[in-house]
């Protein structure tokens, strides 16, 4: 299905922030990260926000069948930071396409669905659902546990997370995001394979692992135990990973959303300068939910102040 470009309205982001990501129309470089904003309405009911200041919402992260979980607690603030352990709660593919998706509205703002799955064949047939579906794009979250080889994560070895976008690919015609994970050793490698099982764009990075620990009852905090450490600590990590998959998705000309910690323009734009095409806001939506327009006006100013017209002129400038 294709979509109508999302409106322009006299509050929408500037002219000089609009371009094409993956053949689809955004408004802004900004991309609202999966797991942050719920399904599309986590943030529409403050006043002041509004979907259309970014160029995409990315939705809650989606398998097969509804999922409840992890124990509590599964969010913890730290410094410069915050962990999650949520556990992939969802309602389930059938729900999210027949319930939710049509109360989207796709005039506003680009929606990708985010798929995750416990093996192979569930990543699949996710995104067949998805397919058959409005959505604009999908996003394959690779860092779940394969339950079929103990628990190991997808994203952590690259052969395994080709195989999750080639079965993904077989199944859908629409454009492709593979979410890479920081934790792993060689990423650059992950997105060389990821790119040529057919990913049409790459997310970097997700969270890192980590941990935080009670002293007082001698116990872990997350219930989880280990839980993805986002927000501006892992801000240098992210920026060093898009700056080292530029160097292989260049030669592809494979677009990337840069995340991790971006909580303002300046932020923003050392990840476009490091080869970012689009900058992913999550974590610091949580303490200021009207940060995508102040993102979105800094960027603006910058582009005029150094002679951009337009910030896909700025992607990958890094020298």
């Amino acid at each position: 299905m294709v979509h109508p470009a999302p409106n322009a309205a006299s509050t929408a982001p500037p002219a000089s922030l609009r371009y094409r990501f993956l053949g689809l129309e955004f408004a802004s470089p900004i991309v609202l990260l999966s797991g942050c904003v719920g399904f599309g309405e986590e943030y529409t009911r403050i006043e002041g926000f509004s979907n259309a200041d970014c160029g995409a919402v990315v939705l809650k992260g989606t398998t097969l069948e509804a999922r409840l979980g992890n124990p509590p607690h599964r969010v913890y603030e730290t410094p410069m930071g915050m962990l999650n352990a949520i556990g992939l709660q969802n309602p389930g593919t059938p729900h999210v396409v027949d319930k939710i998706l049509p109360s989207l509205d796709f005039a506003e703002t680009r929606f990708i669905a985010n798929v995750s799955g416990s093996t192979i064949e569930e990543y699949a047939e996710v995104t067949r659902r998805f397919d058959d579906s409005p959505i604009d794009a999908i996003e394959i979250n690779i860092s779940c546990p394969n339950v079929k080889e103990g628990g190991v994560a997808f994203g952590n070895y690259p052969e395994m997370s080709a195989r999750v976008v080639a079965a993904c690919r077989a199944v859908t015609r629409k454009p492709l995001i593979t979410k890479l994970s920081p934790n792993q050793t060689d990423i650059k490698e992950n997105a060389r394979l990821c790119i040529e099982a057919g990913s049409d764009g790459l997310a970097v990075i997700n969270t890192v692992m980590g941990m935080a620990v009670d002293v007082k009852t001698r116990r872990p905090v997350i219930g989880n135990r280990q839980g993805g450490l986002s927000g501006p600590a892992i801000k240098p990590i992210a920026l060093l990973k898009v700056h080292q998959v530029y160097e292989v998705a260049k030669k592809h000309a494979v677009p990337i959303i840069g995340q991790g910690g971006i909580v303002n323009a300046t932020d923003a734009l050392e990840f476009i300068i490091a080869g970012a095409s689009a900058v992913g806001v999550g974590t610091s939506l949580f303490y200021d939910p009207m940060s995508c327009k102040k993102i979105n006006a800094g960027i603006a100013d910058y582009l005029r102040a150094n002679g951009f017209g337009n910030v896909t002129e700025l992607v990958g400038t890094l020298s």
